[in-house]
């Protein structure tokens, strides 16, 4: 059945998965942090999916590891808290500029019931004074790969200091240059107080309070939001900063919170959004009319498939979603046109046969299921690549569009050769 997309999810599906786990996010939280260090307890496989995501080549020194589970761990032949402390004890000697240790369980970890919050307070008393010791699950058991860092934001939620100011908190690992752009708009219009979680360093937290007001740049940080609103911030409702559209919107949203004027945001945001809305033109021209489909991998999907379809003239076979808070996709969702079909879980051989009778001219899926689509003629686009890539914001919107183009581009070459 087929409802409109601001009324109901079309489609729940619960079955076999496809998705990478919340491991993956440690790739680009370790460089947002380079005094933090993610060590990740679990097996070869988990140290092996993070080395591939991160194409961290043999002699580098990166801010992240793994402590392997080995068979007698597994088997309970062995202590694996000691085991973890001698590890961590000797990770600490050889990186003196560690400040903050996250522990981060994973499907092994686990399954064996391994309890990382108690070995984070163990190590905490052990190195008082020389690092903080964090833990959160990057289990890919019940999760998609970027819930890993809202398990990473709430972990650090509980240090940040607490403040009555009036201030603007963005929450959401952006690229660092994105990020400069987007605060310096936001004190153009008059919002003096711009502070982001996470930050730069990972002990140099913000404050939080009743002042704060709380502008979600990432779609899935759900349990971060509610823990902030927690301690007293207020979540400014807005569509996403992705599109020309999207972005202004998001921005134009956070001055109305602070009671500037709506003239303030077109003095500073006009041009940019007609400069924006150039960019597009050619990626417009490649996109409108095209039908896409999109599974469940990154909750960007809705976001997302609101930008290609309002700002690019793509069509909407169906806009997958791996889990779907209504809360803090209200106005996506509104924004969607009527009757969009959506799905909420993930069923794969149930969405594969969908996406074989609808025959879209793109899909935006998984790393595992791309390589198939392809073989079978359909072009395809990974939705890892729009996580790792800097899409926030007006002056990325152009090269957003780009992304999704690109494939297209590529099979039209490929049959006109």
């Amino acid at each position: 059945m087929t409802v409109a997309a601001s009324n109901a999810v079309s489609i729940r599906e619960n079955g076999q998965r496809e998705v990478f786990c919340g491991l993956t996010s440690i790739v680009w939280l370790h460089r947002r942090m380079p005094d933090a260090f993610f060590l990740v307890v679990g097996s070869r496989t988990c140290a092996h999916l993070i080395q591939s995501a991160a194409g961290v080549m043999i002699f580098a020194e990166p801010r992240f590891g793994t402590a392997i589970l080995g068979e007698r761990d597994l088997a309970g032949l062995a202590d694996a808290n000691e085991e973890l402390d001698r590890l961590v004890a000797q990770l600490l000697a050889r990186r003196p500029e560690i400040r903050t240790l996250f522990l981060v369980g994973s499907c092994p970890s686990e399954v064996i019931k391994l309890d990382l919050a108690k070995a984070a307070e163990r190590l905490n008393r052990q190195h008082s004074g020389r690092v903080m010791v964090l833990n959160y699950s990057g289990s890919g058991i019940e999760t998609t790969f970027t819930q890993g860092e809202d398990g990473a934001l709430q972990a650090l939620i509980p240090l940040m200091p607490g403040t009555e100011e009036s201030q603007l908190l963005i929450v959401g690992t952006l690229a660092d240059a994105v990020e400069d752009r987007l605060v310096g708009l936001f004190q153009k219009l008059g919002i003096e107080r711009v502070a982001s979680l996470p930050p730069r360093r990972s002990t140099e937290l913000p404050a939080v309070g009743p002042g704060t007001r709380l502008l979600l740049a990432q779609p899935f940080l759900s349990g971060t939001a509610r823990a902030l609103v927690d301690r007293g911030a207020e979540l400014i409702r807005a569509p996403y900063p992705f599109g020309v559209e999207g972005s202004r919107a998001w921005m134009a949203a956070a001055a109305a919170a602070f009671g500037l004027a709506p003239e303030r945001v077109a003095e500073v945001l006009d041009p940019l959004v007609e400069r924006g809305r150039r960019a597009l033109a050619p990626q417009r021209e490649v996109l409108a009319g095209k039908r896409l489909f999109l599974l469940p991998d990154s909750q960007l999907e809705i976001p997302l498939a609101r930008f290609l379809s309002l700002e690019c003239g793509m069509e909407l076979v169906e806009v997958g979603t791996p889990y779907l808070d209504r809360q803090l996709m209200a106005e996506e969702l509104a924004l969607l046109p009527a009757g969009t079909r959506l799905s909420e879980g993930q069923h794969v051989d149930n969405q594969l046969e969908r996406v074989r009778a609808a025959r879209p001219d793109l899909v935006l899926c998984g790393l595992g299921l791309a390589n198939p689509l392809e073989a079978e003629g359909m072009a395809t686009k990974w939705s890892i690549e729009l996580v790792f890539s800097p899409i926030h914001g007006i002056d990325q919107a152009g090269d957003l569009a780009e992304l999704f183009a690109r494939p297209l581009r590529r099979r039209g070459a490929l049959a006109f050769g």
